[in-house]
């Protein structure tokens, strides 16, 4: 066989070859299949155990799970940052939903906003709109996977500036994951500082309104106004 050729079925195994991480979710998959058998029996015995490994294993052998990439590495201090920020989150958007539960004077407001992600990493779109579920207040209902933007129901904003704010609020939060434990790809996307989506822009009252970018066209102009003619057409 010709060197090309080889070269040519090394780079074609490579390309077939999952990425490097990928398969360490399958265990953690027939773990958590085990500890969810266990806990649907109510009890701990060795047989449980035992059948819920087989169980598992049954499950994953019939419906596996698709290949996932898991790039890039840890950085402590930057996931000491992210921790930190997360929990002030929590606490000031539970403060902010308690003082909304307690008035009854008027509803309060909610908006349905379109936030541009940077990443296009699967697991990494799937852990932001985890964390930004996680905030109290705030909602993921859908996720544009081709386009990277997640939508996110919110609850207590008054106003375009209070949409806007939640919007740079969960960009900020994406912003820290990656440098927590983002790919280098999504690091460059960051550092390059532009957002590779365009999510719809929010009124205030809920709803999707015009695209991020895209200014919302004036009413248009009245027509110009014909004027009479004088002394009818003429010869």
């Amino acid at each position: 066989m010709s060197p090309v050729r080889r070269i040519g079925r090394l780079g074609r195994r490579l390309a077939r070859r999952p990425a490097a991480g990928s398969q360490i979710l399958q265990p953690v998959a027939v773990l958590w299949l085990v500890a969810l058998w266990v806990l649907l029996w109510g009890r701990v015995t060795p047989g449980l155990v035992v059948s819920g490994l087989l169980v598992g294993l049954l499950s994953i052998a019939m419906f596996p799970l698709p290949p996932l990439a898991i790039e890039g590495r840890v950085h402590p201090l930057a996931v000491v940052r992210f921790a930190l920020r997360f929990l002030w989150d929590v606490v000031r958007a539970s403060v902010q939903v308690a003082t909304l539960a307690f008035r009854r004077d008027q509803e309060a407001p909610t908006a349905v906003i379109g936030v541009p992600l940077i990443t296009r990493s699967d697991l990494m779109l799937t852990v932001v709109a985890e964390v930004l579920s996680l905030v109290p207040g705030s909602l993921v209902v859908e996720i544009d996977r081709h386009d990277a933007i997640v939508y996110l129901h919110l609850i207590g904003v008054a106003d375009r500036d209070a949409v806007e704010l939640e919007r740079r609020r969960a960009q900020e939060a994406e912003a820290r994951m990656i440098r927590a434990f983002g790919s280098p790809a999504d690091r460059r996307a960051l550092e390059a500082g532009g957002r590779r989506g365009a999510g719809p822009h929010d009124p205030t009252g809920g709803g999707r309104g015009a695209p991020v970018g895209i200014p919302v066209p004036a009413d248009p102009p009245p027509p110009p106004a014909h004027p009479a003619s004088e002394g009818g057409t003429t010869g």
